[in-house]
């Protein structure tokens, strides 16, 4: 086992953010479709069996909270919902779950809670439906991904050695997604699905009812669902940022008066899915890769938002960031202008673009992906080596991980991206690509290079050329890879093995 650090962040975050907000072809967020209509309780079901912890102070016990009754406003207004302000006790019983009014009454006062602290009134009732983890899965998955959106996946997170040559890439997603879910929200409901394994569903605490709630709101003032979803991972991550960000944030700000303005529900803290005897169940690179937008989301929204003032926010969603790059370094947003690299084909002997209908036939992968490649070094079970360090890698406060923000994406080897381009090809069902990036400088080219050749000694590969090596057999990644640098570019190129090299590209190898 190598988790490490990560293992403690990990379990400690799973249970306490949700799922990328997603805008798929069926009409659902969240990462997935369409949610019921009920209103229920909800419970994170990873941590439905753990031993109770107070946020603040729980509701139904003593509390030093002082609440002073007001009557209902005669029109709605922010701080009110549904009958309930958002500073009103509610009597409930959690330790066995809520009843419908219970659930109704908890949810109406953390709306009215969500619009205190980000100054925007909901413009309509939420829901909140629970489904348990399969069904989450139904709900979320990509239902007929088909071949050729498979092979390129595949060969994208082969490129970044992140996926091995005999796992298919998709599936690997969504399992590590179904693990990692806490809820989502569904537009095409006006819903919030919570995910819960538990047979008597309860709210975990008020954290993700309160970030699901930001996405709701998000979507009422800001129309995300019927915005165009970005189209490549760097743009995805980059949008993302603003959205988690900004719902993070309340999270944070909504649990910080739990105990003080505030009495809430008690969180339940244990363990869950994400780690066992044997290790870990959830793959850590790409938890890595979709954590980004909350890890680094806050830290760019805190850029725009001026105390409570949240109006740049709300601007912001006009112009959304359009790299990843824009939420790691904040001071770029509206000015970074991501390279457009010209990379053309230059096959022979059968290869063939892969190019997936209803989406590019590239890859654009960026600096939050190429972290998650650097940084998975420190948790694989391939090899003991790691080309980065955990100083590096993970942000540390007195108390260890620092979890409001655990990882550092701007490490060395990533800084001065200015764009990247990834084309997949396809001969007899095997699989090869070729990937160009473009840096600010020959400087930062060359230190992504000297991390990437390390990358590639990790797992398994020996030079047996100029920029050329063979990935040894035993390797999850077993082939070839060419690695050529001018200047400001590097190309890398992957293949089956070194022969073909140069059938992918005319002159490598």
């Amino acid at each position: 086992m190598r988790w490490g650090a990560l293992a403690v962040v990990a379990c400690v975050l799973v249970a306490g953010c949700a799922a990328p907000f997603t805008v798929p072809s069926n009409g659902g967020a969240g990462t997935g479709g369409d949610a019921g209509d009920s209103t229920t309780g909800s419970s994170d079901g990873d941590s439905a069996t753990g031993e109770s912890a107070a946020t603040g102070t729980p509701e139904g016990g003593a509390t030093p909270v002082i609440h002073e009754e007001r009557p209902d406003p005669d029109a709605d207004v922010i701080g009110w919902e549904s009958g309930y302000w958002h500073d009103d006790p509610v009597a409930v019983d959690a330790s066995d779950g809520l009843n419908g009014s219970e659930r109704r009454a908890v949810v109406a006062r953390a709306m009215a809670r969500v619009e205190v602290i980000r100054n925007l009134e909901f413009e309509k009732t939420v829901t909140v439906t629970v489904l348990n983890r399969s069904e989450i899965g139904d709900e979320v998955g990509d239902s007929t991904p088909g071949e050729t959106l498979e092979r390129f996946d595949n060969a994208k997170f082969r490129a970044l050695f992140l996926i091995g040559n005999d796992e298919n890439a998709i599936g690997v997603q969504e399992e590590n997604r179904n693990r990692t879910v806490a809820g989502f929200y569904s537009p095409a409901r006006e819903a919030i699905v919570l995910a819960s394994d538990s047979p008597s569903p309860q709210l975990d605490g008020e954290r993700t009812l309160a970030h699901e709630l930001v996405h709701a709101l998000q979507d009422q003032h800001f129309e995300l669902s019927v915005s165009e979803t970005p189209r490549t991972r760097d743009a995805y991550n980059g949008r993302n940022g603003l959205i988690e960000g900004d719902a993070r944030a309340v999270e944070a700000a909504y649990v910080d008066r739990c105990g003080t303005t505030w009495s809430c529900l008690a969180e339940t803290l244990g363990g869950g899915e994400s780690e066992n005897s044997e290790g870990s169940s959830v793959h850590l690179g790409l938890y890595v890769i979709s954590f980004f937008p909350y890890s680094d989301g806050p830290g760019f929204v805190e850029s725009l938002r001026d105390g409570d003032d949240w109006s740049s926010v709300n601007d912001a969603y006009a112009d959304p960031p359009r790299s990843s790059a824009e939420v790691i370094f904040p001071e770029t947003y509206g000015t970074f202008e991501r390279v457009d690299v010209e990379l053309r084909d230059r096959t022979k002997g059968g290869w063939e673009r892969v190019r997936p209908a209803g989406r590019p036939d590239y890859g654009v992968l960026g600096p939050s992906a190429l972290t998650a490649m650097f940084a998975y070094t420190l948790y694989d079970e391939y090899n003991r080596s790691a080309v980065v360090s955990r100083g590096a890698f993970l942000n540390m406060d007195e108390g260890g991980v620092d979890t409001t923000d655990p990882f550092e994406y701007a490490l060395d080897p990533v800084r001065g991206w200015q764009g990247d381009r990834l084309h997949v090809y396809e001969r007899d069902g095997r699989t090869a690509y070729v990937w160009r990036l473009v840096w600010e400088s020959p400087a930062a080219a060359e230190q992504f290079v000297d991390r990437y050749r390390a990358l590639v000694d990790h797992w398994g590969g020996t030079p047996v050329g100029d920029g050329v090596y063979r990935i040894e057999s035993d390797s999850p990644f077993t082939g070839a890879v060419a690695i050529d640098v001018e200047g400001d570019t590097v190309t890398v190129v992957g293949a089956p093995d070194r022969r073909t090299l140069g059938e992918v590209r005319r002159g490598v190898g």
